[in-house]
């Protein structure tokens, strides 16, 4: 597992997890008792989760919402600046991005080539921005990488025309690839956020040909299994990590 943090104005923390294969399979059609343990687990209070449609809808998440028919939304992207829910994304291999302000505001977002390309990031920092953000860092989490992200040609031209030369990238055997974390690392820079990473040397692991650390990957070996992204506020100081 990989939690960060970052301190609050005022006292307290943002905290994002993203769990490893060990803590469960965090696939949004398992049986529903046991998913909600799962979760418990990790954060004890209710998840806003998303239905992905690999696009750029986001859900706000406001101080004065239900969250009933919230969790399981159509979109890629999840804001609140409540403290008494958690906001999460679920990835095999699409980049989990963690959002987070000292002004208590937090995001997860699931960007795969699509979402990359109709502009989830930069939606999902407006609407943090829209909560009263000011400065956000970022986290992103383990993600497919260029070597094991072969691309066709055509295909690859067309993002690189769109999201910039960062996108082109080789695999292990030299045919042309997505380089995904450096589109979403641009992506975030280009959005002023301040990029950063955990103390955990595996934060930078490719979910694909990372077979030690446990990845689920779909890409490379059509695992159903998901890896959760979930973020949340701690307004006082909670336990330690």
């Amino acid at each position: 597992m990989t939690t960060w943090y970052t301190p609050l104005v005022g006292g307290g923390r943002a905290a994002a997890r993203f769990t490893s294969r060990d803590e469960g399979d965090f696939a949004i059609d398992g049986e529903a008792g046991p998913l909600d343990a799962r979760r418990r687990a990790v954060v004890d209070r209710p998840w806003v989760w998303l239905r992905q449609v690999h696009g750029d809808r986001v859900v706000t998440v406001r101080s004065t919402d239900a969250i009933d028919g919230l969790a399981g939304s159509d979109a890629d992207a999840v804001v609140t600046d409540r403290a008494d829910v958690a906001v999460a994304v679920q990835v095999a291999d699409c980049a989990p991005i963690a959002l987070a302000s000292p002004q208590g505001v937090v995001a997860a977002v699931h960007a795969g080539w699509r979402g990359a390309e109709a502009g989830v990031v930069v939606r999902a920092v407006d609407a943090m921005r829209a909560l009263g953000a000011e400065q956000i860092a970022g986290w992103i989490g383990p993600c497919i990488h260029a070597e094991c992200y072969e691309f066709g040609a055509a295909d690859l031209d067309r993002l690189v025309a769109t999201l910039g030369p960062w996108a082109r990238g080789t695999t292990a055997q030299a045919t042309p690839a997505l380089d995904l974390p450096a589109v979403v690392r641009h992506a975030l820079d280009a959005a002023g956020v301040l990029v950063g990473g955990p103390t955990d040397p595996g934060h930078d692991r490719c979910t694909a040909c990372d077979r030690s650390a446990g990845s689920f990957s779909h890409r490379a070996r059509g695992d159903r299994g998901r890896h959760a992204m979930v973020c949340w506020l701690e307004p006082t100081r909670g336990a330690a990590p």
